[in-house]
C-alpha cells in the first residue's frame, strides 16, 4: 500500500462484502475497540459503503453496510 495506498482485491464469485466495492477508492479505514469486551473491529469505507470486519469468539466475521 506504500504506492498510493492502492490495494487490490480479486472476485470470489460475489460471495464477500468486499465484491461488491471492487475497483472503488479506499476513502477512511478505522478501528474500533470496545474496551469493555476487549473486542476490535476494522471498518473500510467505499464510495458506495462500507465493510466492517469483527472478530468474535476467535472468529473473523464480515458485513456490509
Amino acid at each position: 500500500m506504500a504506492e498510493l495506498g492502492r490495494v487490490e482485491v480479486a472476485p470470489v464469485n460475489g460471495e464477500t462484502p468486499f465484491a461488491d466495492h471492487l475497483g472503488e477508492r479506499v476513502l477512511a479505514v478505522r478501528e474500533i475497540a470496545a474496551s469493555d469486551t476487549g473486542r476490535l473491529a476494522l471498518e473500510i469505507t467505499f464510495d458506495s459503503g462500507r465493510v466492517r470486519c469483527n472478530t468474535w469468539s476467535g472468529e473473523l466475521r464480515l458485513s456490509s453496510k
